[in-house]
């Protein structure tokens, strides 16, 4: 699952979250089984069941997209009541739907390279990693060093269009670091 957007410049009553191998409509309709009310996709599209446009072109899944916007007067209650009840139904609607199983965890790293892309703007630390990745064993981790807020979007989609692993973000002295496990 993944939630879309900055995790801090945001309205405080609206989420957007991104589940892989799940239909959107389908989870709509049993978290309202559920009793929560929810829209699917982003605001721009949501009278239509096309995929957003907006969510694509910030790099994020497209499907399985869940929009929650908190009224107010929302008890807090109610907000861990859903964080209680998705996982379920999300697992749920993987196994309806014939969802993969969860891969397995990936081997230690036998290697690793770091890239310095710090002080470099969208795309070049995409680009950089692209550059170096076959430099190192598969299996093996190349980690970008980056303050450019668009590579928490570019480098994860970059991975899952190149079939790499995005092993995840860490804070660094500056910025970010990013690593990327090479699968292929």
């Amino acid at each position: 699952m993944e939630v879309v957007g900055d995790p801090e410049r945001r309205l405080p009553h609206l989420v957007t979250f991104s589940c892989l191998y799940v239909d959107g409509e389908t989870l709509l309709h049993e978290l309202d089984r559920a009793d929560f009310s929810v829209s699917s996709g982003s605001s721009c599209t949501s009278s239509t069941l096309t995929p957003s446009h907006v969510l694509k072109a910030m790099g994020v899944l497209t499907e399985g997209n869940v929009r929650v916007s908190l009224p107010t007067g929302t008890a807090a209650a109610e907000v861990d009541r859903f964080l209680e009840v998705l996982p379920g139904v999300v697992a749920e609607v993987r196994l309806r739907l014939g969802a993969p199983a969860a891969p397995a965890p990936s081997p230690a790293p036998s290697a690793s390279l770091v890239v310095d892309s710090l002080g470099r703007r969208c795309p070049v630390p995409v680009i950089e990693l692209a550059k170096v990745i076959g430099e190192v064993p598969v299996g093996a981790t190349v980690t970008v060093l980056a303050d450019d807020e668009a590579a928490r979007l570019d480098i994860p989609a970059w991975c899952e269009m190149r079939e790499q692993e995005y092993v995840g973000e860490e804070p660094a002295d500056r910025g970010s670091a990013y690593v990327v496990r090479r699968l292929t």
